[in-house]
């Protein structure tokens, strides 16, 4: 079989969604509301933050760019997905394609490294309350924030120029709903254990170093919690970490199952579900968790929805 550089490819075919009419328009009113939840729920809690000067610290701070991160998170693959259900515009061009998967590995590799921030601001938090101003002061959050959004660029550079320098043939057909790693993979004809080696060290080494900071953290966590004598100090913690937790449960879940494997083990069918998981349902279920299981949000809250009732 022939061999073409990806230069010369046009565009890539989505395939991953249903030719029926009726399905596709259930999918798109389905896939919009649950686009359009998750950006109001994130944009409320931004404002609320942003309103309440009670919320403004390192905590608060690391949840708006967590909140960024879920907005942009589904931007970069739903309003695609939206057309093809819609117009039944099924294809990206090659440059879409690749612009597509960049900024969806940087957001997810981002996401990954300020989870494991959060983890360790709650640790400080929790295990050194009294030193807790002095440590984990502004400048610091801002420079671990940077740092975040900077190591996810660069991961993100490094796999896709490794994935968008292989050999494609015949087949341009992403059996998913938008460019990511494992569909794309699997349509090139080129050797590709190169490429997964290094995607497989480079999350190995990465992801394993964020998830070992965010489990160390929650080990200490736990074990100052349980030696704590008050019961609502107790339950005052476990509410704090709670959210975190389950939010990191969830994210790190759905992203091993989705990066952390072979081409040869790739399922079209799994891999749509899983991404769905992570990529739209995660973004709409974390300002649920938080707001929820939060008394100064869900008060921050409150009052934002006094407010907007005495103006109407």
């Amino acid at each position: 079989m022939d061999r073409i550089n990806v230069s010369t490819v046009s565009e890539f075919i989505f395939v991953g969604l249903s030719d029926a009419p009726q399905v596709r328009f259930l999918l798109f009113v389905l896939f919009l509301f649950i686009y359009l939840t998750t950006l109001a729920g994130n944009m409320t809690i931004l404002v609320a933050i942003s309103q309440d000067t009670r919320l403004h610290n390192p905590m608060y701070f690391f949840l708006c760019n967590l909140s960024l991160l879920d907005i942009l998170c589904p931007t970069i693959t739903v309003p695609k997905m939206l057309e093809a259900l819609l117009f039944e515009k099924k294809g990206i061009s090659f440059t879409g394609c690749m612009v597509q998967l960049f900024f969806l590995i940087d957001v997810v590799g981002t996401e990954i490294f300020l989870l494991a921030v959060m983890a360790y601001d709650r640790y400080v938090a929790i295990c050194y309350p009294l030193q807790y101003v002095n440590i984990v002061t502004m400048k610091l959050c801002a420079h671990l924030v940077i740092g975040t959004w900077i190591a996810g660029f660069f991961n993100s550079l490094l796999h896709t120029s490794f994935i968008f320098t292989l050999f494609f043939c015949d087949s341009n057909k992403v059996d998913q709903y938008y460019c990511d790693i494992p569909p794309v993979l699997a349509l090139s004809c080129s050797p590709t254990y190169t490429s997964e080696l290094v995607i497989l060290t480079v999350a190995g080494v990465l992801g394993s170093g964020a998830f070992l900071v965010t489990l160390i953290s929650y080990v200490y966590i736990l074990l100052t919690i349980l030696c704590t004598n008050s019961a609502e100090s107790r339950h005052k913690a476990f509410s704090t970490c709670g959210s975190h937790l389950t939010v990191v449960c969830l994210f790190y879940g759905t992203t091993i199952c989705t990066y952390v494997r072979t081409s040869s083990s790739y399922s079209p069918n799994q891999d749509r579900i899983v991404s769905m998981l992570y990529g739209i349902f995660t973004p709409l279920l974390n300002p649920m968790i938080y707001s929820l299981r939060n008394k100064e949000v869900k008060s921050t809250l409150r009052r934002m929805a006094r407010q907007v009732r005495t103006a109407l």
